[in-house]
């Protein structure tokens, strides 16, 4: 019948728990201009366009954004948003599945307008193709520069687990080397020990509670 209604009966048939909103129901396409390095002639630019295929071009991410740049926001998520106890950003691929959501103008501008607790949640690894050598600094600087400062806390893992496997490629992203000035940094043993590229969802969720109940943050 439509989109929206789509995603109430996905979210019935997979048993979802909570509720699943669309940040909009226009159609939106994920692009990014990416760095390439022409060799001798010097660092050129280069537009990707589709969410996997930006990873997939294995080149510098310089900025991501939605064409068109212009989509509103669905309601029920502004309306969401500014009614919530607290805004959590991530887990996930920062360009390719965090970034998109608040690159929509609607929900930047209800997550700026709303009273909640906002707390992005930096991955444990890089990820190939978006933030290879990344440290949270960087994951942290990539978010400030494409929607400003909306989440003053940062959440990051501390327990270091070097990835194994077919994923040793992957590398435990690395806290910064001085205490940040622009944002708090919250710190916590939050990885999966058997999948050290991803996070606990148990140790996460109870974290992500106790930084909701601490009234000096």
């Amino acid at each position: 019948g439509s989109f929206e209604q789509g995603v109430v009966e996905s979210s019935r048939v997979l048993a979802v728990r909570g509720q699943v909103i669309p940040s909009t129901l226009k159609q939106v396409t994920l692009a990014a201009d990416v760095r390439v390095d022409n060799g001798e002639q010097g660092y050129g630019w280069q537009r990707v366009v589709g969410e996997s295929a930006i990873p997939a071009a294995r080149h510098d991410i310089v900025r991501v954004f939605l064409e068109p740049e212009t989509a509103p926001a669905y309601p029920e998520a502004v309306k969401a948003i500014l009614q919530a106890d607290i805004i959590i950003a991530g887990p996930g691929s920062l360009f390719t599945s965090v970034l998109p959501n608040l690159l929509v103008p609607g929900i930047a501008a209800a997550i700026r307008a709303a009273r909640a607790r906002k707390v992005y949640v930096c991955n444990v690894a890089t990820q190939p193709g978006e933030t290879t050598h990344f440290d949270v600094n960087a994951h942290v600087e990539a978010l400030r520069r494409h929607v400003g400062d909306l989440f003053p806390l940062v959440l990051a893992n501390d327990h270091i687990v070097p990835p194994h496997g077919v994923n040793a490629h992957l590398q435990p992203v690395a806290l910064p080397a001085a205490a940040p000035t622009a944002y708090t940094l919250l710190t916590a043993d939050v990885i999966d020990e058997e999948h050290p590229w991803r996070h606990d969802s148990a140790k996460l969720a109870q974290v992500l509670m106790s930084i909701q109940q601490e009234p000096a943050l």
